[in-house]
């Protein structure tokens, strides 16, 4: 159950981080925030195990990097898909 909660305290983090560093302003609801959030770091993880990082001695810079890089990049794509669908209604 906790591992829960700290998947969406991270979700969270890493959604909030990727919204603001992207220019502009994203009409992407907070619940969806925490979603692309927590997905950005469960991708960024796969990615650094893929490419042999994930494990270092010390703080895993390179894997945190990655968290947040395919977090911006999940908010960047899904939200102006987010923004187009809620014109058609």
């Amino acid at each position: 159950m906790f591992q829960i909660v700290w998947i969406l305290i991270i979700g969270l983090v890493l959604g909030v981080f990727a919204r603001m560093l992207l220019r502009g302003p994203q009409a992407v609801p907070l619940w969806l925030t925490v979603v692309l959030g927590a997905l950005g770091a469960l991708l960024g993880n796969a990615v650094s195990g893929w490419i042999g990082v994930r494990h270092t001695s010390g703080i895993d810079w390179i894997r945190h990097l990655l968290q947040i890089a395919c977090a911006v990049a999940l908010v960047g794509i899904v939200s102006p898909w987010w923004a187009g669908r809620q014109r058609v209604r």
